[in-house]
């Protein structure tokens, strides 16, 4: 099992004999369970590659088609693809069909029989620790790299694999160097490249919104780093960023080696290329995978981030993929421990949306692969699911590195005793949440314990059957802090639901997502959605 709290299970993919062949070997690398070990092997069907062309044909802007497998019959036409429903022919449909059509047919074909049996064994082993299961996913044929797994999904109706908060998913490769010891900060230090903002490819030209990337970031890392007032929806994590604009090799080299960044984000232009694409830095300055990684492993950076096109794309000759050649693979391979690039071209607007909603659960102390499914949730309601954006962002994890970038608080919730010392002269807190509707006769719920358990499953300390809340949406908690003189105790609320719990400011209605806030007495919140039912948080002091 792999070392660390959240269990793993990673799996390989690997042709079986010479290129060209259409049998593929799964199996097992690691795994949380000596049973969950597992070999299965199967063929890779027509209708995968049908689906696959057809995706390419809607949603690359490649001009040159990939083929995983070649097969002498097959057809190119789009609509061999993808069933027709009810005559429906709009591209909105037809899109959308095909995006769950293929991420199905790709979860069939990879979770089959001994495959499927351990991925069950090692969600229900998660499942019962109450944490999520990390899947890696190793694709050691490189015709196998170019295709969406991200899109993944068992059945239609179920969450894709990449947006599931249960499930963490990211590539990775065996095929690594050994990763140099990772030591969780406690702030982010992050070194912000803006390359060279114009792509000149024959007489094609595109400027990016580099500057405007940039203030969103800061716009973001500021929130983290105000201390909270007293209606403060964020704990705070420090966080410093240093730009570096256009800068030569030279430059890039110098800001990396006497600063101590933990995150490296370039924003620029990328193309595919040979030896882990190519990077344009400024004019007549390029810089090359296999050059960057150097100096990101040697100076110790965890993060690498690209929003730069096609930097998880291998390149390609003949339609066939070159081994190792993508950004993404061979930063891994070299030792970084964590790279996020995209997969194809990105517009100026996904790049921004996705950045913001990334950068702000990284401040707030998730993991890096859990702040990806995050920002990734945000891109597909932004943009809807039968649009690409949602699966551009790609995530490689080295196969040793456990995805946390940030030290994640100490868990203090505190058992308040029920029963109090006879000699105890201390204020006694009694918290407790209570409608503000008259109409609603529902009665206040207190804090008992130290924790409240808030969700639609009738087992919480307070259901609430509102549609859009979660089965278990959210937690309040006590948490002891100070010493003498101060506080002593605070309340806490820790969202964990899919649409997130609304705080009212003195902004208005303002949202928290997989966040940890500090509550206080007399603040409004509201479950899943605006519509829902308005509470009060309310904190009563007794004189001891």
């Amino acid at each position: 099992m792999t070392v660390g709290v959240t269990p793993c299970l990673s799996l390989a993919i690997e042709r079986l004999t010479q290129t060209g062949s259409d049998n593929f070997a799964i199996w097992v690398l690691n795994a949380p369970l000596s049973s969950a070990y597992g070999f299965h092997h199967c063929a890779w069907p027509h209708s995968l590659t049908r689906k696959w062309l057809a995706w390419q044909e809607m949603f690359s802007l490649q001009s040159q088609l990939h083929l995983p497998v070649t097969h002498s019959d097959l057809k190119t036409v789009s609509e061999d693809a993808v069933g027709t429903s009810g005559g429906e022919s709009s591209t909105h449909g037809y899109g959308g069909r095909l995006m769950q059509d293929f991420g199905i047919e790709l979860w069939q074909w990879l979770f089959s029989d001994s495959i499927r049996n351990s991925f069950a064994q090692s969600r229900g082993m998660a499942h019962g620790q109450n944490q999520p299961l990390r899947l890696r996913l190793d694709l050691r044929d490189p015709d196998l790299i170019p295709l969406p797994w991200e899109i993944m999904q068992p059945e239609a109706g179920k969450q894709s694999i990449s947006l599931n908060q249960k499930l963490l998913f990211s590539r990775t490769t065996s095929d690594v160097d050994p990763l140099s010891p990772v030591e969780r900060a406690n702030a982010l230090k992050i070194l912000l490249v803006l390359g060279e903002n114009q792509d000149v490819r024959g007489r094609r030209k595109t400027l990016l919104q580099l500057e405007n990337e940039a203030d969103v970031l800061r716009e973001v890392l500021n929130l983290q780093n105000v201390a909270p007032p007293s209606d403060s929806l964020a704990t705070p994590v420090a966080a410093t960023v240093e730009t570096l604009l256009q800068p030569t090799t030279a430059q890039l080299i110098e800001a990396l080696e006497t600063q101590d960044y933990n995150i490296f984000f370039f924003a620029g232009h990328g193309i595919p290329a040979p030896d882990g694409g190519l990077l344009f830095l400024a004019e007549n300055q390029t810089l090359n995978g296999t050059e960057l990684a150097q100096v990101l492993v040697r100076t110790r950076v965890t993060l690498a981030v690209f929003n730069a096109c096609w930097g998880a794309q291998p390149d390609c000759r003949e339609q066939r993929a070159i081994p190792r050649s993508s950004l993404a693979e061979v930063l891994v391979h070299y030792g970084v421990p964590a790279v996020l690039a995209m997969r194809d071209s990105i517009a100026d607007a996904e790049a921004l949306s996705f950045i913001e909603a990334f950068t702000s659960a990284i401040a707030s102390r998730h993991a890096i692969d859990s702040a990806v499914a995050i920002a990734r949730q945000q891109l597909l309601m932004l943009y809807k699911f039968n649009q690409p954006a949602w699966t551009l962002p790609i995530l490689y994890m080295h196969p040793e590195f456990e995805g946390e970038l940030i030290q994640p608080l100490e868990p203090s919730i505190t058992e308040l005793p029920t029963i109090l010392p006879s000699n105890f002269t201390g204020n006694r807190f009694c918290a407790f949440l209570q409608p503000i509707d008259a109409n609603n006769p529902t009665t206040a719920t207190s804090v008992r314990g130290g924790l409240m358990r808030i969700g639609r499953k009738s087992d919480n300390d307070l259901a609430i059957t509102e549609k859009w809340v979660s089965q278990n949406h959210a937690k309040i908690f006590c948490r002891e802090v100070g010493g003498p003189g101060d506080e002593p105790s605070c309340f806490y609320l820790e969202d964990d639901s899919r649409f997130g719990t609304f705080v009212y400011s003195q902004e208005g209605w303002q949202k928290v997502h997989h966040q940890e806030i500090r509550l206080y007495s007399g603040v409004h919140l509201k479950f899943g959605s605006l519509q829902g039912q308005t509470w009060e948080f309310a904190i009563e002091v007794e004189p001891g």
